[in-house]
């Protein structure tokens, strides 16, 4: 048995605990413990059950006995043999597994083992190993974001570190969202739950910092949140004082409303779909030269300041601008659908026309700030200001031509090679910009092992030989989707 403490939590009653627990079942033969170790000797088998369990109930509550649910879980899984947990467990995964099939062809180069199809796949031909990463992506995320639990982090359920990068926490200016892009269009509805429960819980938490920090009403959040719901800025002032992760996480709300066409759910998220445009709603400002209303303070996620010197913090950001209209519109929508909040959806149409336009630029890039100040040779990993390309609707071919133009102008300048999450954003852009070939080659990138592709800043993208993410430094990124973009190539 192991059993741990960790310190207060701010507000919370009680310190956080929890207790693993392991028994060994045995087919013949002796089992002997001491402190140190477990010793079987003369069994023909030795099956090891593991329990685990906090006194975690929700973010503001860590009542539960750690100790009993512990023992309560092993004493329910004890009893039944090992074959029957097996074909339970075989189940219970393909349930949902099973709901999609992709087949893009098969060559030889299956029979490989896995690592020497990651090493060869850029220069061979292995369609089946695409096929092998877009469904090991949905397997990933059935994994690590069940029903009733916490959605897929950074580091997902294999993080195996006490003091883990990020925190092991959620990254919500591109990172959480991207492990949910395949949950509605992969047919895995169910594994977006524990995410909608999330927001949900942080439109709660929100509204103390929409109060206390901006003196407004609603909710926010910032770039990074975790377990217990913190909505307040973290980190370094480029990347952590941008107030945008609200309107991102919410249109994942409106996104399964989308699929499911279900009025009784969208009304158990319209308060949080609310309150994350109340807040933009009350905390615009006017800019003084076109009199656009605009967020400020902001930034262009993680997009360095050493880019752009004088740049790290910015009014009326691209990308701020696309999330605010986004929420807007979703939210008069369904109000609309709902039937209520007419005069709440007359004065999010008044401010949504007054949002800084898409602007196109000097080098004919789409602008990632208000004013022309992208440069050309900025490789950043974050392509923040294509939000609107992708994951949004907002840029097209057809309705939005010289806009179209422009963002692949971005994309270009911005280069390939990256990061690991970053090329999964990348072949969605790619699709978007209805160049399959282009997007293959982003794939070829990513399935590229780690450390083989060369960048300036973005050295240790690719994939592991277990199929795991990379980011630089090679420190591990559990990225769950292969893009839907994939899809549409």
């Amino acid at each position: 048995m192991l059993s741990g403490v960790s310190g207060d939590r701010n507000g919370i009653k009680g310190v956080d605990k929890f207790q693993a627990l392991v028994k060994v079942k045995l087919d013949g033969g002796q089992v002997a413990a001491s402190d140190t170790s477990v010793n079987v000797t003369n069994a023909t088998a030795a099956t090891l059950f593991i329990s685990i369990a906090t006194n975690f109930v929700k973010y503001d509550d860590i009542s539960a006995d750690e100790s009993a649910r512990a023992n309560s879980y092993l004493d329910k899984a004890w009893p039944i043999p090992y074959a029957t947990l097996a074909n339970n467990h075989i189940k219970a995964y393909q349930k949902y597994f099973n709901r999609v099939k992709l087949y893009l062809g098969t060559t030889e180069a299956a029979k490989k083992p896995t690592d020497t199809r990651l090493a060869d796949f850029a220069t061979g031909n292995d369609p089946e190993l695409v096929e092998l990463y877009f469904q090991f992506g949905r397997y990933l995320l059935i994994s690590s974001s069940q029903p009733g639990g916490q959605p897929a982090n950074l580091q997902g359920i294999w993080n195996k570190e006490m003091n883990p990068p990020w925190g092991s926490k959620y990254t919500i200016n591109i990172n959480t969202e991207m492990n949910y892009w395949p949950s509605e269009v992969t047919n895995l509805a169910e594994m977006h739950e524990p995410l909608i429960q999330m927001v949900k819980d942080l439109s709660v938490t929100g509204q103390e910092t929409a109060g206390d920090m901006y003196g407004v009403g609603g909710w926010v959040t910032h770039h990074n949140t975790d377990i217990w719901r913190i909505t307040g800025p973290v980190d370094g002032v480029y990347s952590g004082l941008w107030p945008s992760g609200g309107a991102w996480l919410s249109t994942q709300l409106w996104d399964r409303y989308m699929y499911n066409g279900d009025k009784a759910y969208l009304k158990t998220v319209y308060p949080a779909l609310r309150g994350a445009a109340q807040f933009y709603l009350e905390s615009l400002i006017e800019e003084p030269e076109h009199k656009w209303l605009v967020i400020s303070p902001s930034n262009s996620p993680e997009n360095n300041p050493a880019a752009h010197p004088g740049v790290s913090t910015d009014a009326g950001v691209t990308m701020d601008n696309q999330l605010v209209f986004d929420i807007f519109s979703e939210v008069m929508s369904a109000a609309k659908i709902l039937g209520v909040d007419k005069e709440f959806s007359a004065k999010l149409k008044a401010a949504r026309d007054r949002l800084p336009p898409m602007q196109i630029g000097q080098y004919s890039q789409l602008q990632e700030w208000l004013k022309d100040l992208d440069n050309p040779k900025d490789h950043n990993r974050h392509v923040s200001h294509l939000y609107g390309l992708y994951p949004s609707n907002q840029i097209s071919p057809y309705r939005t031509p010289e806009l179209f133009d422009a963002a692949r102008t971005s994309l270009t300048y911005r280069t390939d090679v990256s990061t690991g999450w970053s090329m999964g954003w990348k072949v969605n852009f790619w699709a978007r910009l209805l160049d399959g070939n282009h997007a293959l080659k982003l794939i070829q990138n990513q399935l590229t092992p780690t450390g083989k592709n060369k960048g300036v800043s973005n050295n240790g993208g690719g994939t592991y030989p277990n199929l795991f993410d990379a980011h630089p430094r090679s420190r591990l990124m559990v990225t769950l989707a292969v893009p839907p973009g994939l899809l549409k190539c």
